[in-house]
């Protein structure tokens, strides 16, 4: 599966055509704005592809926004794991990098417009009395004793709330819409709280901060954003959305659009779920191989290309769905066949001893890197007479269609030549520790004279392999939908991780980088892992040659 730049029409392309022809925007400006709270996960990634894909395709502007209000719990450690992603998945935001604190003092006029025009009150009831207040799905709110308070004393109280005066939960700044709206969302939200929290960017000049809703409406508006596509959580929260834009004087009114979020199987990509997950110690960090975030998709060895592909090909739709792994799987599978190189890697090492093939001497063979792309080149693969094979590659009592290596059979090694199996050799407690074998020297690059070789199995030189550490990675649930469980960590899966050491890997990977990914013939993809040194070579699995997932479950 390649990226092609034919990508299927969807509902949005339909609304963007349609304000084009009428002339409501002359160029699109889209955004991605998330907040710098934690890492991103794939659900993201359809956002981003979505995002600054339709900025591209119509030759627009797509805006990295990090929504930065709620100094608690951002940091700047998340702000700058953001940007790297993006940047790593292949999009770039060029010179239009906003942070939602850039527009703290025009969001703090636009508050102050609003309590000039009646349409907001400082409101002193506490947390739990608002909460009362607000109603139920089935019962309506009901107004808060402070909702009509004068536009001079709203005023005079959000003045001294900005000053520092009063300390956190005395009071806040809530919109004055409709208490009995059944959109609970309307119901008189907050716009201002109080937090005496240091911001990373903005330090200590405010002790109020605006919520989430407000900030995030007035931001498009005054990026002049066209069309501020989200995911469907956010449908019931249009109707506030467009309330603060139409009740403000704004540069612009951007459209808000709902696509259905993007849901993998046997993952989770709930922010504090995932958080658990990795301060219960359930997992090896935010960029554990088995996690569902850029950051740990990265590290495990996924193209961004298959991600990109991935997202492309599932299309936007306004219907939630849980995507199979094994659909993500089998981009990934295709990108990597397309340009990961080829080598081998022996990860239960059986000695094998060619026994007319002379002591001491050492034969260069040549192997490509890859079937069908010739730029990738050859690297050299030392032959010797003491070789290693996988152990499963033999079998001392074979079945008739067992065409790999058996007493009396010959096999071919991969690059290679021909060997048959001459002799087996077996400890004090009976278990076969060596072969003995001969080769065929006819057979380098030919088919052997009169007789069919089915078998092509991979093999390592004793002398020059290196050693190596092995991560098969697997999903992380044993169930498809985690997210729906009560108790998710109960369907944690214990064979998620197995770790292989003194594996054996070509000479040639020794000088491998961080992030590199090769095909191991006959195995699956692999990719050179971050922590691997001069000294350990550590590998984690991307994904296996074929999807064996459904027929273990």
């Amino acid at each position: 599966m390649t990226e092609t730049t034919e990508k299927p029409r969807h509902f949005i392309h339909q609304i963007i055509d349609a304000d084009l022809q009428s002339g409501k925007h002359k160029a699109i400006v889209t955004r991605f704005p998330p907040e710098p709270n934690g890492y991103l996960h794939i659900g993201h990634a359809k956002s981003i592809c979505l995002n600054f894909g339709l900025a591209k395709e119509y030759g627009g502007t797509c805006h990295l926004r990090l929504d930065d209000t709620n100094p608690c719990k951002e940091e700047e450690e998340f702000a700058h794991a953001i940007m790297e992603d993006v940047r790593w998945l292949g999009f770039d935001w060029q010179q239009h990098l906003y942070h939602a604190s850039d527009y703290y003092q025009q969001l703090h006029d636009f508050a102050v417009d609003l309590i000039k025009q009646g349409k907001a009150y400082v409101d002193s009831l506490s947390i739990e009395e608002i909460r009362e207040y607000r109603g139920t799905l089935q019962q309506a709110g009901k107004d808060s004793p402070y909702r009509n308070r004068s536009v001079e004393e709203s005023l005079d109280l959000f003045a001294r709330m900005k000053a520092g005066e009063f300390s956190e939960g005395t009071h806040i700044l809530r919109a004055k819409i409709d208490m009995q709206s059944g959109n609970m969302n309307m119901r008189d939200p907050a716009i201002y709280r109080i937090r005496f929290a240091s911001h990373q960017r903005t330090g200590d000049d405010w002790c109020i901060y605006p919520m989430y809703d407000y900030a995030h409406s007035l931001s498009d508006a005054l990026e002049s954003i066209t069309h501020s596509i989200c995911t469907l959580e956010f449908q019931d929260h249009r109707p506030l959305y467009d309330w603060f834009v139409d009740n403000l004087t704004t540069p612009a009114k951007p459209q808000q659009i709902e696509f259905a979020r993007l849901n993998i199987s046997h993952t989770m990509t709930s922010k504090r779920k995932l958080r658990q997950l990795v301060e219960e110690n359930h997992v090896d960090g935010w960029d554990d191989p088995r996690m569902s975030t850029l950051k740990a998709m990265r590290r495990r060895g996924y193209p961004p290309a298959a991600i990109r592909n991935f997202c492309d090909m599932l299309g936007t739709s306004k219907s939630n769905s849980v995507i199979d792994m094994s659909v993500f799987e089998e981009c990934v599978r295709d990108e990597l066949n397309q340009h990961a190189p080829r080598a081998m890697c022996v990860m239960n090492p059986l000695k094998v001893i060619i026994e007319n093939f002379p002591e001491g001497e050492v034969e260069n063979l040549t192997a490509s890197n890859h079937p069908n792309h010739e730029s990738l080149g050859t690297r050299e693969l030392p032959f010797s007479r003491e070789l290693y094979i996988e152990r499963d590659d033999f079998m001392e009592d074979a079945p008739k269609k067992f065409f790999r290596l058996a007493p009396g059979k010959e096999v071919r090694l991969r690059n290679a030549y021909v060997i048959k199996c001459e002799d087996v050799i077996k400890d004090a407690n009976g278990e076969i520790v060596e072969l003995r074998c001969s080769l065929d020297k006819d057979t380098l690059g030919k088919k052997p004279e009169g007789r069919k070789v089915k078998g092509v199995i991979h093999w390592l030189s004793a002398q020059h392999a290196e050693k190596a550490t092995v991560r098969l990675y697997d999903r992380l649930f044993t169930i498809e939908n985690p997210a729906a469980s009560e108790d998710f960590i109960q369907h944690l899966n214990p064979e998620s991780l197995m770790i292989i050491e003194n594996c054996l890997v070509e000479p040639s990977l020794g000088n491998a980088e961080t992030g590199q990914a090769f095909q191991f013939e006959r195995i699956g993809y692999f990719c050179v892992d971050k922590s691997s040194s001069s000294e350990k070579l550590i590998f984690n699995r991307v994904v296996g040659l074929r999807d064996t997932w459904a027929k273990l479950s």
